[in-house]
Formats: structure tokens, C-alpha cells, sequence
């Protein structure tokens, strides 16, 4: 391609690319994997789910207005706090991250796309029927009624508490499927989808953002989920995980939770920072003041996030040296949190600051979450943290830092990318009555609750009687509860209201300096009319007629001659061009995947057990179905220009493939989950001296340790494998999986038959439970490999496994890897820890 092209040759690519990238029919929106478009419904899901919470809130605070109301009765009120808080934690506050950075990451990294279009539509589908799922409840009068944290054991006895207690548990374990497919998405979209030239040090701070914060996904989501596990086992099951009358120990679960839920709370904070580190350089009109600085408190805030679970527990009884540990974590956080604050109030003092509507919503942010943070270094010590615990003051505290650290960043981006999203203005009027009606409505509302807390009243009371001097602040934050509510719903309106009266949005009509904003046509069907060249961190102010140049094709990609979707490829660390990806096209193999695992997870919830095995029988049928088509597509050539006289490969496997990422990052967040088990196993070594008990049999030595050789074996068949298929024998390798697979079946048999043939009763005692967890968790890992070793002969035989294309055997071998792992940790922990314990 030359350096110039004509100016019709341009006119014909991008029609070219119109064609092969647009959607069409009345189906379009149920099969789109186009991440512009899963992004803008994930969003306006999860904006609409807040709006329910919202109005759960409502009815809470006119039930709390004056002493002994009845408006709603005492199980309702349950019910109405604990979805309350389960819809703002799992079914807003986390989800729109991911699709705010889902649909505006592919414009800010100048890609086309992101790597896994598919994989974005699948936890959309999985997001959306998992949370209508678990909000519809409170139509049946099924909502879990035991807080958003479900504290056994009145929890795990269905007597008590009911059908609630499952869907709280099988429905956000469905919808954590979205969360953790969203992170990878995220992670390999920021690592390996940028544009050349932008190394790791020029990303754009909301890039560095996503990348932390899906990071800590993958090591906070999974406790959860192995937590949610060992619930629902002994809640269907009768295992005694949280039962201290067979060994167990509901604390167990609190650690498991606040392993999530603390760092939870910097996975929703930290995301809303990096709006605000795009809005306030952009109205101060100068890069960001330490750009390094800012990414370092980042990373920083992250690392320290997952030391400071136990503060939530400090009146459980907690030792003084961990109560002291905690407590100390729990105030070093803020000196990164402060270096961020100040970071943005050093660029304003240098720039001169615009104070347009974002800006006005990301100053008020910065208001209230500082209050927030002043409160939190109070309840950080333990001695005050035993007078307010479980009281009001928690509730304001925890408001202030939520409301102040992500709801009114998040509106300051609404404001800020709707032009970029819609191509229209929202109004200045409506969003100064918006921010005004919310910000004085949420201190009238929450401001009163530091001392609603203080004189005693406790949380999740659903009245309260007269004089007991709670009347009128209650009344008082009932008031501004709904003035606050006025204000969203001036909000709403503003941005609901037809386009057409909504004035036109000029291109970059912010005048900002990063990538997002180069595109001039916010209704094209892809990322970026053509990838560029990047220079620097704000390449839309230090790079002339960029924007312009991008538009008309100048740079790479300019053309889609063979019909495909593509976006590029580029090194982890410098951004070198590595790869012209192939897309795949628009499905519906997502969404179905999500129905049948979706179905199979609420067929469980009514312990329809047929349903559930067929369901999800025929989801991961769906879900093969879907690799086979869509995911190691090989293409037509080997190579082809990329333009700028750029020769890429289409085709490429390994550590330099989007796919070898994603299965990586994968089995991190799966080992997390295996080791938040194996934690377990150890919590009640620690709590409990006859842990074993004496008269546990135990599952042996002999068979764990067979099952451990086993699995070497199939790994070392697998590692063979791949030399030999590199090596062009291709039937010997497809040999070589076929023997690995049958050994890891053994090995999956043998782990499962050691408790079964030494007699380990699961509701006997807690060490028998988690020995047979553990031992089925490793079994069901085990047997995924075999279908997964299936898969790579299949795909051999069919002649789309070879020496060239073997990605479906780089990334088989990468999980037998983690697979091997975790067979000989419950091996070791299982069969050769009792022994090592009672020799010693």
C-alpha cells in the first residue's frame, strides 16, 4: 500500500469494512458480538438494575421514616436489604466497569475489537439471565433474606431460611461466570490489542485501571466461589463445612467472603478513579501530574486490598496480633488512595481547570469520598470498630466511600463519553438539577446516619421504637433519600429522552488528548477506521492531524479485502505488530451457551437434578460447538499486508496468541479457587487440635499417590504430544493425547475412589467434607482435560490440527500445566499432610 493512497481506493476500503463489520436484521441485537454493542446493552442492563436497587432503597428508608411503621413487614424488609445490597455489589457496581471498559476499551487501544468478541456476549447473556434470575425473586417472595453477605448458620438451614438462601448462592455463582469471562476479555484486550508504538508506559491510566482491577477479579471472585461451593453442599447435601457441632466453623465463611468482599470494594472504587483520570486531565487541558506515580498507588491500592478481609471481622474474636496486622493494613491503604487524590488535585492546580458538567460531577465525587476515607481510618481500629460495628455509622461510612467513590464518577462519565457513545449532548441544565438534587439529597440522606450510629441504632433493623432519640434523623435521611432520587431521576431523563433533542456532539467535543475520541463517526460498526502509529500518552495533542489520518485510512488495516473481521495483535511490552487476528462474525452459540448453563444452575436452585444434567450437558455441547466455529479459525493464506508495507501472519499460537493468554489468565483465576479450598482444609487444622479427627480413617496414602502419578504421566503424554505434532508426526501426537486422556481419567478415578474406599463419610465431620471437595474438584478438573484432549483429536482428525495450526494443542497443554498442579496439591494435602502430622 502506498503512503498516500487515492482518495477512492480509501472510499472503497471503508465501504468494504462497512459492510463486513455492520449487523443487520431484527435479530441483531441477540446475536451481536461486536463489543460497541454488547457494551452499550451491558450497560444499560446494569444501569437498569441499579435503578431497581434504587427503588428497593426507597421502600427501606419510607419503612425506617418514624417508629413502629408497618408499611412493609419484617421477612419483606429482609428480603428488600439483602437484594438491595447484593443488586448494588454484584449486579451494578462491578458489571458497569466491565462494560464501560468493554465498550470504550477497542476506541482507546485504537482496535478494532477486542480479542474474544464472543466471550463478551457470553458473560452478557450470563449477567443478564443470572441477575433477572436473582432480582425477580422478590416478585415470588423468594428473595434471600439473610444480608449480602449471608452469614451461616441461619443461612445454610433451608428451615430458616428458605429457597432465597440458593438463589442468592447458584445465581451469583452464574453471574460470577460474567464477571471472571469479562476480566479475561479485558486483561489480553489491554495486554496484547494496542497499537504500535504504545508501549506499556504510554497507556492510557483507565487502561492501567482495567488491567488492575481484573487482575484482583481473578484473585477475589474465586473465594467467593469456592465459598458459595462449600455453602451450597451443605445446604443441599448435609456436608458440614459451617457446623460446629461435625468439625466446622461458620467464621470459615467469613474469611472466605471478605476475602472477596474487601477487595471488592477497590475493584469498585478503582474503576471510577480511572474516570476520573481521564475527565480531569482532559478539563484541566494537561497531562496528567505523575503519571508514574498514580499507576504505582494503582498497583499499590490493589496489593494491599487483599490484606485487609479481617477488619470486617474484628468482633468475631479474632486474635489481638491479627487484629493488630489488620488494623495497620487497613490504614496504610490510604497513603496509595491519598497519592491518587492528590494526584488529580496537583493536575488541576497546574492547568486551567473547565468546569463542565463532568468536571463538576468528578469534583463533588472527590468531596464526598474524602469524608468517606475519614470515616474509614476510623473504623479501622479495632477499638472503635467494637462500639460502631453492626450500627448505623457502618451503613454511613460504607455509602460514603461507594456513593463518593464510584456512583458520582460514574455519572461524571456519562456525561463525559456520551457524546462519544451517542453522538449527541446531554443537557448542562438538567445535569447541574441533577448534580445538585443528588449531591445535597445523599449528605441530607447519609450525613445523619454517622450519628444515627453513634447513639446505638443497629443495621438491618426493620423498625424501631420512639425516644430513643433515632426519630428524627431518620426522618431526615428519609428526606434526602428521596430528594437524591429526584436527582437520579432528572438524570434518568436526561439521558432516556429522544436524540433528536439532543444537540449534535462535535468530534472531541472535550478537546482530549487520548484515542477514544479520533473516531468522528460514533455509528460505525468498528473500533477505529485504521490502527496508528502512537508516539505518546496523549497522541491526540502531540501528534498533529492524527485523528484526521486515522479517518481516512492512513494507517494500518485500512481494508477488510477479504470480507474478515480483524484488529491487530501487538508484543506485551513495546507494542510491536505481531499478528492480523481473524474475528468471528455475529452468533447466537453465545447467548444459547448462557441459556443452557444458565439453565443448568437454576434448575439446581429447585433441585430439579435431571434438568441440571442435561442443561448443562448440552450448554457445554453448545459451548464446543462454539470453539470449533469461531475461535482457531484457520485462515485462507499465511500472511497478508497490514498496510504501511507490513507483512503479518493471520495465524499464531503459544505465548504470542490471544488464545495461550486467555487460557492462562483462566487458570489463574481457577487455581485461586482450588487454593481458597486448600485453605480450608488448613483453617481447621488451625482452629481445631483433633483436625484430623483420631478416628478418621483418612483417604490413605496409596491412592492419592497413584492419582499424583497418574496425572505426571498425562502431562509428560501431553508435553510429548506437542513436541511430536511440531515435529510433523502429526498421528503420533494425536496418539500420544488419546493415551493421555484415558491416563486422566485414571488419575481422576483413583483420587475420587481413595475416600470412598476408606470409608469417608461427608456428613460425618468436616475432614471428611473437604477431603471428598477436594478430591472431586481435582476428579472434575481431571475429566474437563479428557474432553479437552477430545477436542484436539477431533479437530485432528478432521484436519484442523497440524504442525502449523496447533493453537487447540498449546492451550491444552497450558491447562494440563494447572491441572497437574492441582492434583498433586490434593495428593500432598490430602494423602501425605495427616501422615506428616502424625509423625510429628
Amino acid at each position: 500500500m502506498s503512503e498516500v493512497p487515492d482518495q477512492a481506493l480509501l472510499d472503497a476500503q471503508e465501504d468494504r469494512l462497512r459492510r463486513v463489520w455492520a449487523t443487520s436484521g431484527g435479530w441483531r441485537y441477540w446475536s451481536a458480538v461486536n463489543n460497541t454493542e454488547v457494551g452499550v446493552w451491558y450497560t444499560a442492563t446494569s444501569l437498569f438494575f441499579f435503578l431497581f436497587a434504587g427503588v428497593l432503597a426507597l421502600i427501606m428508608r419510607g419503612q425506617l421514616a418514624v417508629p413502629d411503621n408497618d408499611l412493609v413487614s419484617p421477612g419483606l424488609y429482609n428480603q428488600l436489604f439483602t437484594l438491595h445490597g447484593t443488586m448494588m455489589m454484584f449486579l451494578f457496581a462491578v458489571p458497569i466497569f466491565e462494560a464501560v471498559a468493554i465498550l470504550i476499551l477497542p476506541q482507546m487501544l485504537a482496535a478494532r475489537d477486542l480479542p474474544f468478541p464472543r466471550l463478551s456476549a457470553f458473560g452478557y447473556w450470563c449477567f443478564l439471565i443470572g441477575g433477572v434470575f436473582v432480582a425477580g425473586s422478590i416478585f415470588f417472595n423468594a428473595a434471600p433474606d439473610g444480608g449480602w453477605f449471608m452469614y451461616p448458620p441461619l443461612t445454610t438451614n433451608p428451615e430458616y431460611s428458605g429457597i432465597g438462601a440458593d438463589i442468592w448462592l447458584l445465581g451469583l455463582s452464574f453471574i460470577e461466570v460474567a464477571s471472571i469471562a469479562a476480566a479475561v476479555e479485558l486483561i489480553v484486550g489491554v495486554l496484547k490489542c494496542r497499537p504500535p508504538g504504545m508501549r506499556i508506559n504510554l497507556i492510557p491510566l483507565y487502561c492501567w485501571y482495567v488491567l488492575i482491577v481484573a487482575g484482583m477479579i481473578l484473585f477475589a471472585f474465586p473465594p467467593l466461589i469456592a465459598g458459595d461451593i462449600l455453602f451450597e453442599m451443605e445446604r443441599l447435601f448435609g456436608w458440614p463445612f459451617f457446623d460446629p457441632t461435625r468439625g466446622g466453623d461458620p467464621i470459615l465463611w467469613q474469611h472466605l467472603f471478605w476475602i472477596f468482599g474487601h477487595p471488592e470494594v477497590y475493584i469498585i472504587f478503582l474503576p471510577s478513579i480511572a474516570l476520573l483520570a481521564m475527565i480531569v486531565p482532559t478539563f484541566a487541558q494537561r497531562p496528567i501530574v505523575g503519571y508514574g506515580w498514580i499507576v504505582l498507588a494503582a498497583v499499590g491500592t490493589g496489593f494491599l486490598s487483599f490484606g485487609l478481609w479481617a477488619h470486617h471481622m474484628f468482633t468475631t474474636g479474632l486474635p489481638i496480633v491479627s487484629q493488630g496486622f489488620f488494623s495497620a493494613a487497613s490504614e496504610a491503604v490510604a497513603i496509595p488512595t491519598g497519592v491518587q487524590i492528590f494526584v488529580f488535585v496537583a493536575t488541576m492546580l497546574a492547568g486551567r481547570v473547565v468546569f463542565a458538567i463532568p468536571m463538576l460531577y468528578a469534583t463533588g465525587a472527590l468531596a464526598i469520598f474524602v469524608f468517606g476515607g475519614l470515616t474509614g481510618v476510623m473504623v479501622a481500629l479495632a477499638p472503635f470498630d467494637w462500639q460502631a460495628h453492626d450500627s448505623y455509622f457502618v451503613v454511613a461510612h460504607l455509602h460514603y466511600t461507594l456513593i463518593g467513590g464510584m456512583f458520582f464518577p460514574l455519572i461524571a462519565g456519562v456525561y463525559y463519553f456520551y457524546p462519544f457513545v451517542m453522538g449527541r449532548m446531554l443537557s448542562d441544565r438538567l445535569g447541574k438539577w441533577a448534580f445538585w438534587l443528588m449531591f445535597t439529597g445523599f449528605n441530607v440522606a447519609f450525613l445523619p446516619m454517622h450519628f444515627t450510629g453513634l447513639r446505638g441504632m443497629p443495621r438491618r433493623v426493620f423498625t424501631y421504637p420512639p425516644d430513643l432519640g433515632f426519630d428524627l434523623l431518620n426522618l431526615v435521611s428519609t428526606l434526602g433519600a428521596f430528594v437524591m432520587a429526584a436527582g437520579v431521576a432528572v438524570l434518568a431523563w436526561d439521558v432516556v429522552r429522544p436524540l433528536t433533542w439532543k444537540p449534535k456532539a462535535p468530534q472531541n467535543p472535550w478537546n482530549a488528548g487520548t484515542l477514544e475520541w479520533a473516531e468522528g463517526d460514533p455509528e460505525s460498526p468498528w473500533g477505529i477506521r485504521s490502527v496508528p502509529i502512537i508516539e505518546s500518552r496523549y497522541p491526540l495533542w502531540d501528534q498533529p492531524d492524527l485523528a484526521q489520518r486515522i479517518q481516512e485510512g492512513r494507517f494500518f488495516l485500512p481494508d477488510a479485502e477479504e470480507g474478515k473481521r480483524e484488529t491487530m495483535v501487538t508484543t506485551v511490552l513495546d507494542a510491536e505488530p505481531l499478528q492480523v487476528l481473524r474475528l468471528p462474525g455475529n452468533s447466537f452459540l453465545p447467548m444459547l451457551a448462557a441459556v443452557f448453563v444458565g439453565g443448568s444452575f437454576i434448575a439446581a436452585t429447585f433441585h430439579w437434578w435431571v434438568t441440571t444434567i442435561l442443561s448443562g450437558v448440552v450448554g457445554i455441547g453448545v459451548i464446543m460447538v462454539w470453539l470449533w466455529t469461531g475461535t482457531s479459525m484457520i485462515p485462507e493464506k499465511r500472511e497478508k499486508n497490514a498496510g504501511l508495507n507490513t507483512i503479518l501472519p493471520l495465524y499464531s499460537s503459544g505465548p504470542s496468541s490471544v488464545g495461550w493468554w486467555a487460557m492462562f489468565i483462566t487458570m489463574v483465576g481457577d487455581g485461586t479457587a482450588f487454593g481458597s479450598l486448600v485453605f480450608s482444609y488448613f483453617f481447621y487444622w488451625t482452629i481445631r487440635p483433633d483436625f484430623p479427627p483420631p478416628d478418621a480413617t483418612g483417604p490413605g496414602q496409596f491412592y492419592p499417590t497413584l492419582a499424583a502419578i497418574l496425572a505426571l504421566l498425562a502431562w509428560g503424554l501431553m508435553l510429548l504430544a506437542r513436541h511430536r505434532n511440531k515435529a510433523g508426526h502429526e498421528l503420533k501426537a494425536l496418539l500420544m493425547v488419546l493415551a493421555s486422556a484415558f491416563v486422566a481419567l485414571g488419575s481422576g478415578a483413583a483420587i475420587l475412589w481413595a475416600p470412598y474406599v476408606t470409608g469417608l463419610q461427608p456428613t460425618r465431620d468436616s475432614y471428611d467434607a473437604t477431603v471428598w471437595v477436594l478430591a472431586i474438584w481435582t476428579a472434575a478438573h481431571l475429566a474437563l482435560g479428557a474432553l479437552m484432549q477430545g477436542y484436539c483429536i477431533a479437530r485432528g482428525l478432521a484436519g484442523k490440527l497440524s504442525a502449523r495450526h496447533d493453537i487447540d494443542l498449546q492451550n491444552v497443554t497450558l491447562y494440563w500445566h494447572f491441572a497437574t498442579i492441582t492434583a498433586l496439591t490434593t495428593a500432598l494435602v490430602t494423602g501425605l499432610f495427616p501422615l506428616a502430622v502424625g509423625a510429628g
